[in-house]
């Protein structure tokens, strides 16, 4: 697993955070390193109350990037308000909502879901663990060792538990495993049951909530992509949102990999929601710099981003992983996997900003689910594109409403919304 260095600056809050992240990451497997430059990833969790602060949180960031050969993550209040300031510093970082970190971590392996993972109510948040294991052997990926093959609940059980979440309080259900899109591979002669789920949980359930759907490798969404794009298209009550990482634009790259996909599945399933869906997000990870990546693979790897245009994307710089296949082979160097990594993010972020620009003007049903920095709050809209309320709580609202608001500007990674009655009476 990962070992990681984490620096935390600022108030109460912000440490708390990082005790967050911590638990995470250690609940993966992963474990802290004795200091930046023995970590295969070091995370700043940033703080911006004062433009001197904001100068030593640009110039620590500038020492991290120097010093360590790790992938470099920036979090915290500076990262979610001024996050572009780094890019502009030419800071080759992650800049990361506090909650995307242990996933980003993860380095392309799937979160290990244990024996004893049950629901967990975190605020208005649910979370429901649908199943255990997966069915994939990536070469890179020790979580496997830990977890072993996929166990499956029957959907009547993974129902129950959303509803108890839902009748304790949940206003958003996020369903997990290490591959939701195999769920139900081990009970169902090797055929998802995610579609029948969401679509159980949606109409069995009375109540007012959403549900996210977690990681889903593309092999096991491929062959029901037509049924869980119909389950979204019917269900308001779905995030349409998916989280397929693809991890290479290379056949060949995926085949060393043992990733179960071809390119052209992971296209067929986007393009089956793309047809069904007007509005809809699409997640995606790529591992850059996999020891046998040719410089053509990597082109093959930016040439898929840009044709399928995912709204979130997660680049992470390959790094070894005791025991596993990959660990045997000879790695590339680390300034080929920094520059490559630099290219990837730098057009991940000219995507994200495009996508962003273009929700301006529009309106939104947001589900707010998160304290922001100072009076705003966090919240989801109908395809899960995190939206700022600057001035939520002093308006009156609260965690758990759910607001129609128009979005009026964005920050690369997020975007700001206005309620739709104090828009009207601008008008």
């Amino acid at each position: 697993m990962a070992r990681y260095h984490i620096e935390t600056y600022g108030c109460t809050s912000n440490r708390g955070e990082t005790q967050q992240i911590e638990q995470a990451l250690r609940e993966g497997g992963h474990h802290p390193a004795d200091g930046p430059e023995s970590a295969d990833v070091a995370i700043l969790n940033t703080c911006t109350v004062l433009e001197k602060t904001e100068r030593n949180m640009l110039a620590r960031a500038k020492e991290l990037d120097s010093e360590t050969p790790a992938d470099l993550v920036i979090t915290g209040c500076m990262a979610l308000a001024q996050g572009e300031e780094f890019q502009s510093a030419d800071i080759d970082a992650e800049v990361l909502h506090w909650d995307d970190v242990p996933q980003y971590v993860l380095n392309g392996e799937c979160p290990t879901i244990t024996p004893d993972t049950e629901t967990v109510l975190n605020g208005v948040v649910g979370i429901l663990p649908i199943a255990r294991g997966c069915m994939s052997d990536c070469s890179y990926c020790i979580t496997k060792q830990a977890t072993g093959r996929i166990e499956s609940p029957s959907v009547e059980e993974n129902v129950e538990k959303a509803r108890a979440l839902v009748h304790a309080g949940a206003k958003e259900i996020r369903i997990t495993g290490q591959d939701t899109g195999v769920y139900g591979w081990d009970t169902n002669q090797g055929t998802s049951l995610l579609p029948e789920l969401l679509d159980r949980i949606c109409s069995d359930i009375d109540g007012d909530f959403r549900v996210r759907v977690g990681m889903a490798n593309p092999k096991g969404l491929h062959g029901v992509r037509e049924e869980l794009a119909a389950v979204f298209a019917e269900h308001d009550e779905l995030y349409n949102f998916i989280h397929a990482p693809v991890q290479s634009g290379s056949d060949d790259v995926l085949a060393d990999m043992r990733r179960q996909h071809a390119v052209s599945e992971y296209l067929e399933v986007v393009e089956t929601l793309d047809d069904q869906l007007d509005y809809w997000t699409l997640s995606t990870d790529f591992i850059v710099g996999f020891p046998t990546e040719e410089p053509a693979d990597h082109e093959q790897s930016m040439a898929l981003l840009r044709e399928t245009r995912p709204e979130k994307i997660n680049v992470t710089r390959f790094s070894k992983r005791p025991g596993t296949d990959a660990d045997d082979m000879k790695g590339l160097g680390g300034q080929i996997k920094k520059d490559r990594s630099k290219e990837m993010s730098e057009a991940k972020m000219e995507l994200m900003a495009e996508a962003y620009e273009e929700m301006v003007g529009h309106t939104s049903s947001v589900l707010l689910v998160e304290d922001g920095t100072n009076e705003s709050l966090v919240g989801y809209d109908e395809a899960y594109r995190q939206v700022v309320i600057a001035d939520a709580q002093e308006r009156g609202l609260e965690i758990g409403d759910t607001v129609d608001v128009e979005i009026t500007s964005h920050n690369t990674v997020y975007a700001f919304g206005e309620p739709i009655e104090r828009a009207q009476i601008a008008d």
